[in-house]
């Protein structure tokens, strides 16, 4: 895998086993506890997860044709780290329609863990096929950003978890 995808990888990886650490041992009721009108601990994860699952199979699909795609530029940078900053602020975003609808319900932490790694999995495995000359193509899309390139998006991934990290914390309080 390409040095600068490898090191982006880990980094999501990281702030994933963060997160799991500090839910894995979690009983079914905190788990599952929405106060009205909010997200449970286990559909902001679940949230999570379809986010990176739909990444994946947009950037399995664009990988494709990944030849013809254009490179990102400075606007591309400029509007990641715009995205950047919205994700640290309080802001509340509306899921796309597409994540909401395609965002399963699990019944226990071991099913959820178990498709997050798959997903994980599957994006290790995408990241292998892009060589150098490739990470700076425009192959994925954010609802909000438009198209930016790969490694935008994983660190976009990261930075998903890190603008749901404070609304898990209050629900685990």
């Amino acid at each position: 895998m390409n040095s600068k995808l490898q090191l982006l990888f880990d980094s999501l990886q990281q702030d994933r086993n963060e997160l799991i650490s500090t839910i894995k041992s979690l009983s079914v009721e905190k788990f599952n506890y929405a106060p009205v009108g909010k997200w449970s601990i286990n559909q902001i994860l679940a949230h999570l997860i379809t986010a990176e699952r739909l990444s994946v199979m947009y950037i399995q699909k664009k990988i494709l044709g990944i030849k013809e795609a254009k490179d990102t530029g400075l606007w591309e940078d400029i509007k990641f780290e715009i995205l950047k900053v919205s994700q640290r602020l309080p802001l509340k975003f509306k899921a796309p329609k597409m994540v909401v609808e395609r965002t399963p319900v699990y019944t226990n932490t071991n099913e959820l863990l178990a498709d997050w790694d798959k997903t994980g999995a599957e994006l290790e495995a995408l990241l292998e096929k892009f060589d150098d000359t490739q990470t700076k193509k425009r192959i994925y899309k954010h609802f909000l950003a438009g198209r930016l390139n790969i490694q935008h998006a994983l660190m976009f991934l990261s930075e998903h978890i890190i603008h749901h990290q404070p609304q898990i914390n209050r629900l685990l309080k």
